[in-house]
């Protein structure tokens, strides 16, 4: 799948997602941080799922409307657990992702929100 990681989404989650086949970017390489709403629109127009710790995102695309192709917050998970949650995710709500549903993971929890 295509992903953009968050550039608060630990760095080392880039690599054990693209060793697991997964077509990924990570803002944290880009030069400068065009903001949420850039990065969100981004994603939409690269029809990537962005990752991300940062709650906004999803107030973007529920309360604004904004479009998008799947997101996938994490939340109190630790850089190192990161990559795996979303290894699972992936493979369990994948298509629901894709057809622009929001997850939020944290530990011991999942909550899926589908697409409108």
């Amino acid at each position: 799948m295509r992903l953009l990681l968050d550039s608060c989404v630990w760095g080392g989650a880039l690599n054990v997602l693209r060793t697991a086949g997964h077509d990924v970017e990570w803002c944290g390489a880009w030069p400068e941080d065009p903001g949420d709403v850039e990065i969100l629109r981004i994603a939409g127009e690269q029809s990537r799922i962005l990752v991300t710790l940062d709650k906004d995102f999803g107030e973007l695309a529920i309360v604004r409307g904004t479009a998008h192709c799947g997101i996938i917050r994490l939340v109190d998970l630790s850089g190192r657990q990161q990559a795996p949650a979303c290894l699972k995710i992936l493979a369990a709500h994948g298509e629901e992702l894709l057809r622009g549903a929001i997850v939020t993971a944290e530990p011991g929890r999942l909550r899926i929100r589908p697409a409108d």
